[in-house]
């Protein structure tokens, strides 16, 4: 029986070549199905049911094109001759920059000058020719810079939106945005890009924006740079050799952060992010890491590492700080840092173990001891805890730097001829070789010592509250040190706290009057006893915490803004702190409410001050909750309403509190018998009687208030006149013609 005849009827024949290209090259029959053929669909619905094997992945649809549409465009809307003379000007531009920029003399204008002057200034963001920025101490006598106020360094002009670097954010205001969402077409990026510009570096204009911040506010990393020969620098091509390496500009962008940008996230527990300061620190990261694997470009990627590390202490990321301490100290060692010269001539500059050649000229020789004892100086600091230090006293040779003013206008004088091993560095201290930052590292490397001998001597027997520490030379020696020589042997211009004629603060000469004071804390308080009339290392303790209060009051009572100091400032507050609360302690026992009042207002009045420093630099807001852990046992026992509300000023620089401190009578004799004031005699290291020393006359340049003759050796009664006496005393001391509201003053500018 024949076949029935097949009909075609329902299906469209195909015309030639309209089949997939799929189906055409395997020869399958095709429906011509748009978007994908029947079966083109069958075979990838069947080859999907299957489990693909390890490392393949199905795709995501049928593998079916077709031959363009005769008759079509190549994309909507556009000619493709247009589009071919378009790619092919874009190629011609390219070429000629790239020749540009394979041709470029010293004698052009770099690609940065010509970005710079392409881009209009923004209203608000400062220019670095301008005179407006410079800072005011930049021909004073020693040298040290001028921060501007606190009203002149706001910043948030600089990222509002019309500002260079708000352009070249995204929605967001994600820093990653700042490479990317600027078109690959604009002549100014790709400008950039061939000139040989760091693309993760922000836009000219604002990075110099960055380094302005960065020299005017910072406090810590900035003087290790030479600030006229750096700025200098950044005028010159990218490509060339004397450009700052990318590693120091990512990290002065992330320190500059600080000040100058509002991306910030803050945790409960005090944490601070902020996403461009987080971006830059990454690609810090990566230049440190490529550096520990090839020691290529070791010493400007060791600046930048500084740079971190006091920008991480200051953020009180402490897991950051002691790997970066670490690092740093171990690569500041083979590099012969710590060698006079910062050369060890013995090596050779041919020996494997010399990786810096000598230095060229003086000022790459003050930039490697700057380096270094910047080095040093935050190993000193972060140690305080009772640390070991990275690198031992001995084993440091280099001389101490220059000032700072010799070293910014690079000044043809000899180096500096003092050094650790030089007999009585700590108290003598030759005029052409002083000045406020060298006379605070110096503190620093006292505080240093104490550190070690409290290290040292808790390694082997535990000091208890009733041994006498003095029987022991080296403690004596120590005290006599930190306690006396140091403050008494500072020259007569630096006795004061560093409050200018001006107005202005030297923050360095501010942390010089308060690192002994919290050094002597150190020293004496694993033997403090206030049961002990007699007990000098009570008494050493209750004048340093009274020095360092007094310090803050006379800060306090000026427009000057604390936030600015030197992040170490917190340390000793926080110091000054524990003793008060073993002094409230105590007189909880005695149950002495009175002068226990008195106490609790001087303790939030520090645990006010490391809140408001901690506003900006989350270390004082860690320091603040530490201390509220110390606190708990007496929140516990004392019997006062409110004893952490006590003293804490309404609102900045009032002078009235939340809850007012009870008064009580001046002259009462009665209470707890505190030292108040010991000295020593020239001729012996044994204290005199309390009773013959009560009224003595404070230590020079010291700033610890006395009460009058008629008033016995005791705490006065309340806050606010202990804080009147203070004024006082510092009345006296302070330059005349001195205003009360004045604008923030700090070295090396």
């Amino acid at each position: 029986m024949p076949k029935a005849a097949t009909t075609s009827a329902g299906r469209t024949a195909l015309r030639r070549n309209q089949a997939c290209l799929s189906c055409r090259k395997r020869k399958l029959k095709c429906d011509a199905a748009r978007p994908h053929c029947g079966t083109c669909v069958k075979q990838w619905q069947a080859l999907i049911s299957v489990p693909p094997p390890v490392g393949y992945a199905h795709p995501t649809e049928p593998q079916c094109s077709y031959d363009p549409v005769e008759g079509l465009p190549m994309a909507p809307d556009v000619d493709p001759m247009d589009r071919i003379r378009k790619l092919e000007e874009q190629i011609s531009q390219l070429r000629s920059q790239l020749h540009e920029a394979r041709n470029f003399t010293p004698q052009d204008a770099s690609p940065t000058q010509r970005i710079l002057q392409s881009h209009q200034q923004v209203p608000g963001m400062p220019s670095t020719s301008s005179p407006s920025i410079r800072s005011p101490l930049d021909n004073s006598p020693n040298g040290n810079g001028i921060l501007m106020p606190p009203i002149a360094i706001d910043m948030s002009s600089a990222n509002s939106h019309g500002s260079p670097e708000a352009q070249l954010r995204g929605s967001t205001g994600s820093p990653e945005a700042l490479h990317i969402n600027t078109s690959a077409s604009d002549p100014l990026m790709m400008e950039m890009l061939f000139s040989g510009w760091d693309p993760d570096l922000p836009a000219p204009d604002v990075l110099n924006h960055y380094i302005d911040v960065f020299f005017r506010c910072d406090p810590c990393a900035s003087r290790l740079l030479h600030k006229p020969y750096f700025l200098a620098s950044m005028l010159l091509h990218p490509k060339d050799p004397n450009f700052p390496h990318s590693a120091v500009l990512h990290a002065i962008c992330a320190s500059a952060s600080r000040w100058a940008s509002h991306d910030i996230v803050t945790s409960p527990d005090g944490t601070r992010r902020d996403r461009f300061a987080e971006f830059h620190i990454s690609k810090t990261r990566g230049y440190i890491d490529k550096t520990m694997a090839s020691g290529q470009d070791i010493f400007p990627v060791m600046q930048a590492c500084v740079i971190m590390s006091w920008f991480f202490y200051q953020e009180g990321r402490w897991v950051e700080v002691w790997i970066f301490a670490g690092f740093q100290t171990r690569v500041a060692v083979p590099l012969r840092l710590n060698y006079p010269g910062t050369f060890s001539a013995a090596q050779g500059g041919n020996s494997p173990g010399a990786y810096l050649a000598p230095p060229k000229d003086s000022k790459e020789l003050e930039s490697r001891r700057r380096t270094w004892w910047m080095t040093i100086m935050f190993d000193r600091i972060v140690s305080v805890g009772g640390w070991l230090h990275g690198v031992d006293e001995r084993d440091i040779g280099t001389e101490f730097p220059l000032r700072g003013v010799d070293f910014e206008q690079n000044a043809d004088i000899s180096g500096n001829p003092q050094d650790l091993a030089t007999k009585d560095v700590f108290i003598r201290h030759p005029p052409a070789y002083t000045d406020s930052f060298l006379l605070f590292l110096k503190a620093v490397m006292l505080f240093g010592r104490v550190t070690d001998y409290n290290t040292r001597t808790n390694l082997r027997a535990k000091p208890t509250k009733m041994q006498n520490p003095f029987q022991n030379p080296e403690f004596a020696a120590l005290d006599q040190l930190v306690c006396q020589d140091f403050p008494q042997k500072l020259p007569a211009g630096f006795k004061h706290l560093g409050l200018s004629d001006t107005g202005g603060l030297d923050t360095d000469l501010f942390m010089v009057h308060v690192v002994p004071h919290a050094a002597a804390i150190t020293l004496h308080n694993p033997y403090l006893n206030f049961s002990d009339s007699g007990s000098v290392s009570t008494s050493r303790c209750v004048n340093a915490t009274r020095s360092i209060l007094a310090a803050y009051y006379s800060l306090s009572e000026t427009s000057l803004d604390i936030t600015r100091l030197h992040p170490f400032v917190t340390i000793c507050w926080y110091l000054a702190a524990v003793v008060q609360i073993q002094l409230c302690k105590y007189f909880i026992e005695i149950n002495d409410s009175a002068r226990e009042s008195t106490v609790w207002g001087e303790i939030n009045i520090l645990r006010f001050a490391m809140l408001q420093y901690g506003s900006r630099s989350p270390i004082g807001t860690r320091q603040e909750k530490l201390l509220q852990g110390l606190m708990t046992e007496i929140v516990r026992m004392t019997s006062q309403m409110h004893p952490l509300e006590m003293g804490v000023p309404l609102y900045p620089f009032s002078h009235s509190g939340i809850f007012p401190i009870p008064k009580y009578n001046s002259n009462d004799t009665t209470g707890a018998p505190l030292p108040d004031s010991i000295n020593y005699d020239e001729q012996s290291s044994s204290p005199r009687s309390l009773g013959a020393l009560a009224n003595s006359p404070p230590i020079a340049g010291m700033a610890v208030p006395m009460p009058p003759p008629s008033v016995s050796p005791q705490l006065s009664g309340d806050a606010l006149g202990w804080r009147a006496q203070m004024s006082a005393s510092h009345a006296n001391r302070r330059p005349t013609g001195h205003p009360q509201t004045s604008r923030m003053v700090y070295p090396h500018q």
